[in-house]
């Protein structure tokens, strides 16, 4: 999940970024013949998976490609699973590309490190993000807390907090298209400059102060900056009446800050829920408005 700066890490601005507890499997395995095969057995948002197809088929072609392997004298079956709910906004397509990307280094003895199989999971992404921002598949890849920021040089940052902390990720329901929402805010970007050179800047120091917080476990200001970076967010145009009612229902009943996650435009949203209780409060009375809720920590 993407604690701060979704779309604005696009345009090299520092973001944070969190592995979650769930995770998606691949199995490779090789057969005589040509081409690929995928069964993909992964939960999913209703749809998710029909309508990401095309996609995840470039992706796949853009694996193998990148890690140099013939397809044409040589076929792949993969296969999918794991308890990572496929659905926009929660990194499912940077998980099974990570997950794919160790399976065939396994299944061909390739011995990749964690920098191939991360090199090789950002060029997955190109089939479903166009030109992704790196920080999916980085969170995939080494798990953890990091503190991240695309450019020639990419900085990427291990962080710890005290202790881990819980969140609940709440899913509207609704899968979105990467590439058109990204080019949406490149499009209103060149259209209203001014505007949104200053909509940057404030994200940029919001970021600051934000790993500044996570440092020094100050959750209750921790919140309030996720809800300001929620509001940077609606102001790009990015969010949509699903996420500002289950970010405002989170907030009415008690998490500290929330906050769409990931695209945008559906997906999902995440909340500062810290403690057992305050996240089984905040995750049921979501579910009791009939949207689907992920209890999870931040920082394991």
């Amino acid at each position: 999940m993407i604690l701060f700066n979704e779309h604005f890490v696009v345009y090299g601005l520092p973001a944070i970024v969190s592995a979650i507890g769930r995770k998606t499997t691949a199995v490779v395995e090789k057969g005589t013949g040509s081409g690929t095969e995928i069964s993909d057995y992964r939960p999913e948002t209703p749809g998710y998976k029909a309508e990401k197809l095309r996609e995840q088929q470039e992706s796949l072609q853009r694996i193998f490609r990148f890690m140099n392997i013939d397809t044409e004298h040589n076929h792949f079956k993969i296969t999918l699973g794991g308890d990572l709910i496929a659905a926009s906004g929660v990194g499912a397509s940077a998980a099974s590309c990570a997950a794919i990307a160790r399976a065939i280094s396994e299944e061909l003895g390739l011995n990749y490190s964690d920098e191939q199989v991360n090199q090789t999971a950002y060029e997955g992404e190109k089939g479903y993000h166009g030109t992704p921002s790196g920080i999916d598949n980085t969170a995939a890849t080494y798990g953890g807390l990091i503190w991240y920021k695309r450019g020639e040089s990419q900085i990427m940052d291990r962080m710890k907090l005290r202790k881990p902390v819980e969140v609940v990720m709440g899913n509207t329901g609704i899968v979105a298209d990467t590439k058109i929402v990204v080019a949406g805010v490149k499009e209103r970007k060149e259209k209203a400059a001014e505007k949104y050179a200053q909509i940057f800047k404030n994200a940029d120091e919001l970021a600051q102060e934000a790993r500044k917080q996570l440092v020094a476990f100050d959750l209750p200001k921790l919140g309030l900056s996720m809800n300001k970076n929620h509001e940077m967010l609606q102001q790009i145009d990015v969010s949509c009446d699903e996420l500002d009612v289950l970010v405002n229902l989170a907030r009415d009943n008690g998490a500290l800050g929330a906050k769409m996650t990931g695209t945008g435009r559906g997906g999902y949203m995440v909340a500062l829920t810290p403690g057992r209780d305050l996240q089984e409060r905040v995750a049921v009375e979501i579910e009791r408005k009939g949207f689907q809720a992920l209890r999870t920590t931040i920082g394991t």
